[in-house]
């Protein structure tokens, strides 16, 4: 029988921020043998080290931990595996997926689609670990539920439980959520900045809502903090 963690620690949207997820790691003191690490999705995009981040996370996973796909990793998917024109734009040009693809060691160059509609064709990536990465992304679940907890990327429909909603929901939801959630869970999420949620553009801490939602995206890369919320203790951690 397998010994029950010391603690629950959420970190989310860490988009290629793999100096600030190591150190984030190291000032919660965080121990595979006594935590229980879960991740809420956003690896990539927008940073400049999300293939290693991914392999941190693959690394983390092996260790223990529990990760949950995000809406980038959402968009990463639809562009490869589609190989749509609006998909490959909306990953590439207007989220940060270039980013993503230029740190698998590719070039601008390898990245420039040909044509347009029917005519349309996305690049050869000659990347292997980029297609071994598409792989882990696509395996990864959508939320996770605890007695008193749902983890998740977006958050969840007010209206559905967790089980029978749409994945999409889970990974892109936002208004909805925030203002009409009331279930007796606690949701812990990312995706949405919680500068916002606090309406607050300095304001990059984790956001309680007064309807048990639990806001930890700190903004990490768009200058501003990655957070590790301690859900046992309720303790949080994070660096800039």
């Amino acid at each position: 029988m397998s010994r029950m963690k010391d603690r629950t620690i959420a970190i989310s949207d860490i988009h290629g921020e793999l100096d600030k997820l190591r150190r984030l790691l190291k000032a919660a003191e965080y121990n595979a043998d006594k935590d229980q690490l879960i991740l809420l999705g956003d690896y990539i995009d927008r940073g400049a080290h999300s293939r290693e981040v991914l392999d941190e996370v693959i690394g983390l996973k092996k260790q223990g931990a529990q990760v949950l796909k995000g809406n980038h990793e959402d968009l990463m998917i639809q562009a490869l595996t589609t190989k749509e024109e609006q998909h490959w734009y909306r990953w590439v040009v207007r989220n940060g997926g270039d980013k993503t693809l230029l740190s698998y060691g590719l070039f601008e160059r390898d990245l420039i689609a040909k044509g347009t509609g029917d005519s349309f064709r996305m690049p050869i990536l000659y990347a292997p670990e980029l297609w071994k990465h598409l792989e882990f992304v696509q395996s990864l679940d959508h939320y996770i539920e605890t007695d008193d907890f749902i983890f998740v990327h977006g958050g969840v429909d007010p209206e559905l439980e967790p089980a029978s909603t749409p994945p999409h929901t889970l990974m892109w939801i936002r208004q909805p959520f925030h203002n009409e959630y009331k279930g007796s869970k606690k949701v812990v999420f990312g995706h949405t900045p919680t500068s916002g949620l606090h309406q607050d553009p300095d304001n990059n801490h984790v956001y309680y809502g007064a309807n048990r939602i639990i806001g930890i995206d700190g903004g990490a890369v768009f200058g501003g903090q990655l957070n590790a919320l301690d859900v046992t203790n309720d303790i949080v951690y994070y660096v800039r």
